[in-house]
């Protein structure tokens, strides 16, 4: 009867760790497949977190350019600005009294070394405006 006791114990404890083993293997695939997904959902965070990080960054200039389209756009280019000056005359120095800058900053915005500012841009628009005799004019008033 003791063999019969002992070998029926022995037994319901092997078919217990079987059942238990069956079922932590299902418990393990799943915490598997959780710390997989998490890894991935911390991936995709990080990256928003870049692009929000990027994105926060370029604010200031996606903020100017909604002031600018209140006022007209303005454009500079090195070689348009050169060509103006030529085609009105005027040395660096009396571009730079008419712009109120530098005869350095004309050339330094000529090579394209430098871009004006917004107020600046706003003079050479106005001395964009003028032929040769008004830049003339206003030259002899400075």
């Amino acid at each position: 009867m003791v063999n019969l006791a002992s070998f029926l114990k022995s037994e319901i404890s092997r078919i217990a760790r079987k059942e238990i083993r069956t079922e932590t293997q299902a418990l393990k695939k799943a915490s598997t497949q959780y710390r997989s997904d998490i890894a991935a959902l911390k991936r995709r965070l990080a990256e928003q977190d870049r692009l929000i990080a990027k994105l926060r960054k370029s604010k200031p200039v996606a903020a100017a350019t909604d002031k600018t389209v209140e006022s007209p756009q303005l454009r500079f280019r090195a070689g348009g600005f050169a060509t103006l000056r030529q085609k009105l005359g005027l040395s660096a120095a009396d571009m730079g009294k008419l712009l109120d800058v530098t005869q350095q900053t004309v050339y330094h915005w000529e090579k394209g070394q430098s871009k004006p500012r917004a107020s600046q841009l706003q003079g050479i628009a106005e001395v964009r405006k003028l032929g040769k005799r008004g830049a003339a004019a206003r030259l002899a008033k400075a």
